[in-house]
């Protein structure tokens, strides 16, 4: 379970900063070291061998340095053929917090294997007095692209925070 907690931590940083690229955001004060231990805690915890599927349940919290991630569940998909990570689906409300920025969406899927993770549902990144919102962020990591769909908002405020 260390090496699913790992990465969700680098899952979520990635989602902040590729995400900020297109947005005109600023997620670069993300001071978390992918070194510094990392905390998950759920009211319960289901493995299934059989379908290759780890299940977070209730009040899901990770922690690592000063980012923390909430869910209301998250599970870690396995592959069949490698026995690795293949995917993680966090859903009934993501919020992602830094001591600076802050996002959220009703759900999040992140394919390990193509790198592309998919944001939806009333999503809101925030840093500072700047946001943006939409219904859908599609970022591509390995690509560093990202497409949001559905009434886009955008509020970047001009001079110092």
């Amino acid at each position: 379970m260390a090496k699913f907690a790992a990465l969700a931590a680098v899952f979520w940083i990635a989602v902040a900063s590729a995400a900020a690229a297109q947005t005109g955001l600023s997620l670069g004060g993300l001071d978390v070291d992918p070194s510094d231990p990392v905390e998950v805690a759920a009211d319960s915890l289901s493995v299934d061998q059989d379908t290759g599927i780890a299940k977070f349940v209730g009040n899901v919290e990770i922690i690592q340095g000063s980012l923390t991630v909430t869910a209301g569940v998250v599970e870690v998909v396995y592959s069949e053929e490698t026995g690795e990570i293949s995917r993680l689906v966090a859903s009934e409300g993501v919020t992602f917090v830094t001591s600076q920025e802050r996002a959220e969406a009703a759900n999040a899927v992140y394919d390990l294997k193509t790198g592309l993770l998919e944001l939806t549902g009333d999503v809101i990144l925030v840093q500072g007095r700047n946001s943006i919102t939409t219904s859908t962020l599609r970022v591509d990591l390995n690509a560093k692209t990202a497409v949001a769909e559905g009434r886009v908002r955008t509020v970047l405020q001009q001079g110092g925070q």
